[in-house]
């Protein structure tokens, strides 16, 4: 394994980057068409409506950006580039696939977590107590909370989280790292999913890999291959995509949101309100950095938002611009925190490729945020928000570390 890892540090020289929860987007309006960082054209699509189309119309897909004519997308390729992903496959085959796993992914099957997910989060409030004002609220909360959770959910008890961290950070690297850096690391990462099915094959047990590997032989038609990446991608998507909200959510509420502490820590409902709003708010990724949105290919002619897209052309479905389309979001997080959200946010997605871990994450972050809001109401940031150090050069943007005091 690599010790290189230049996704994390502010750099020499370097400007600082402002908080995910201020980052400027696309003003909302009628299809128009940009570039990739490759130089393949791609339509930006930036109005809710126009945006819940693209994801949910059968003539627009992930599968033809994959196709022997598709054109490049990415200039260093990373673990959404693999064509045999669930992520890139399409029709009925991709809802087979998904079958295998959703099933642990209804609400039913999240409530059934809380409890203990609960516990993790009380556990983790008295060691970052026990250690003591500051502390590194990244580092002994925000990224081992999900690890924790995904860990149970696909019993991988022994999991390295420095070794997770290194293998996340380069299957969703867009800059980062080499080429050859990123080859490396999703070799190593696969190798450690087919180790993982093969010991779940010998000893099967009650775990999300183990159901998995169940309904797969029950099927018949899954191949090895695609059984590693659900395996990989499980991991990865399981932990980074809550790690990086709560990060960011922690970065806006001890600061320009810290007026909503104390009802954040008053009930639940408070902190499942505050959840949706900050998920509709605060993105993921940068997407004036790197990729500007969901892309999808259209197979046809298609007119969006009244114009006409040829087929075989690319789509980027900028989630961040429409969930703060002002035609359907009137409010911000400052006068909207606790309100329930005007209509649907795209941040999970939408149809077929919705994120199947939309309700765990949602479950965690309102558990942590609520939970540490009540056990530390004086909670703040000890440094300036431009003294943030940023994890760097990836899909997704959060703080690689960020001290407390309280």
């Amino acid at each position: 394994m690599s010790t290189e890892n230049s996704a994390t540090g502010a750099g020499t020289g370097t400007a600082p980057l402002p908080p995910m929860h201020c980052l400027r987007h696309l003003e909302p309006g009628p299809p128009r068409l940009a570039a990739l960082p490759t130089g393949t054209p791609v339509w930006l699509v930036s109005r809710h409506a126009d945006v819940r189309q693209v994801l949910t119309d059968p003539r627009l897909g992930r599968a033809p950006l994959y196709a022997p004519d598709a054109p490049p997308l990415m200039v260093t390729p990373n673990i959404l580039d693999d064509p045999q992903s669930m992520l890139n496959i399409d029709g009925t085959e991709h809802q087979r696939l998904r079958r295998t796993v959703q099933r642990a992914f209804t609400p039913r099957a999240i409530a059934r977590w809380k409890p203990w997910v609960a516990s993790v989060v009380e556990s983790l409030i008295d060691e970052l107590i026990d250690r003591g004002s500051p502390a590194d609220i990244v580092a002994a909360y925000s990224r081992p909370l999900p690890v924790a959770v995904i860990s149970r959910l696909m019993g991988l008890d022994n999991l390295d989280s420095k070794r997770l961290a290194h293998w996340s950070d380069h299957a969703l690297s867009t800059t980062a790292f080499s080429a050859e850096a990123i080859g490396t690391a999703m070799t190593e990462f696969a190798a450690f999913g087919a180790e993982v099915i093969a010991e779940r094959r010998a000893d099967p047990g009650e775990d999300l890999v183990s159901s998995l590997l169940a309904a797969a032989a029950e099927d018949g038609s899954i191949t090895e291959g695609q059984l590693v990446a659900l395996v990989i991608g499980l991991v990865v998507a399981g932990h980074e995509t809550t790690m990086t909200s709560l990060g960011n959510a922690l970065v806006y509420l001890l600061q320009d949101g810290r007026d909503a502490w104390q009802r954040l820590a008053s009930d639940e409902a408070s902190a499942a309100a505050a959840t949706e709003q900050i998920l509709r708010a605060v993105p993921l990724g940068d997407v004036t950095e790197h990729m500007p949105g969901l892309l999808r290919r259209t197979v046809e002619d298609v007119e969006i938002g009244g114009v006409v897209i040829p087929a075989g052309s690319v789509v980027a479905a900028d989630t961040g611009a429409a969930n703060q389309d002002p035609e359907v979001f009137t409010g911000d997080l400052r006068t909207e925190l606790f309100s329930p959200l005007a209509a649907p946010m795209l941040t999970f997605g939408a149809g077929p490729h919705h994120c199947l871990g939309a309700w765990l994450a949602r479950m965690e972050l309102e558990l942590a945020l609520h939970r540490l809001a009540r056990r530390l109401p004086a909670l703040r940031m000890a440094d300036p928000v431009e003294d943030v150090d940023w994890r760097r050069g990836l899909l997704t943007r959060s703080p690689d570390s960020l001290r407390v005091i309280w």
